[in-house]
């Protein structure tokens, strides 16, 4: 099936987008620190250290999405409770940051988002219920009978 190496996938993305915004912010306030910038009068030692642990907060939040993806590979069966909120918390985050980057970073940007919106998407679909189970309301087997109608007043 194509549950498995989706699910696969979708964590080593997450685990690679996880190290790269931690690089990212991790480098973003190096250079604040260095260049000695300044934001509206704030210490740019507070903004150098606010980007880096922001960036490292980032990171291990996508690190975790993906722990909770590779989860659902290995077990073959769908996150639920806290692991399918982050999963769909992820998806909602490569949303929005998809929408920004369009207009920030450019349509590369924005089609990476996407790919990646669409692979969390997807593992959190291909799981949702296992194909021919009885679903109640279904008519399959295990479903409960339909009620029958008593017959009409005046009918022979």
């Amino acid at each position: 099936m194509i549950r498995r190496p989706v699910a696969v996938v979708t964590a080593i993305v997450l685990f690679a987008e996880g190290l790269g915004i931690a690089l990212l912010q991790w480098f973003l306030g190096t250079v604040v620190d260095r260049q000695k910038m300044s934001l509206a009068g704030l210490d740019p030692d507070a903004m150098s250290l606010s980007s880096k642990a922001g960036g490292v907060v980032f990171g291990l939040y996508f690190v975790f999405c993906g722990v909770v993806a590779l989860l659902v590979a290995v077990r073959d069966r769908p996150a639920a409770g806290l692991g399918r909120v982050v999963l769909v918390s992820a998806a909602v985050v490569h949303g929005l940051l998809g929408a920004l980057t369009v207009g920030l970073v450019g349509w590369g940007a924005f089609a990476f988002m996407m790919a990646v919106l669409a692979l969390v998407v997807l593992t959190l679909m291909t799981y949702d219920r296992k194909a021919g189970a009885a679903q109640p309301g279904s008519g399959g087997e295990g479903a409960p009978a339909a009620p029958v109608a008593p017959p009409a007043a005046g009918a022979s």
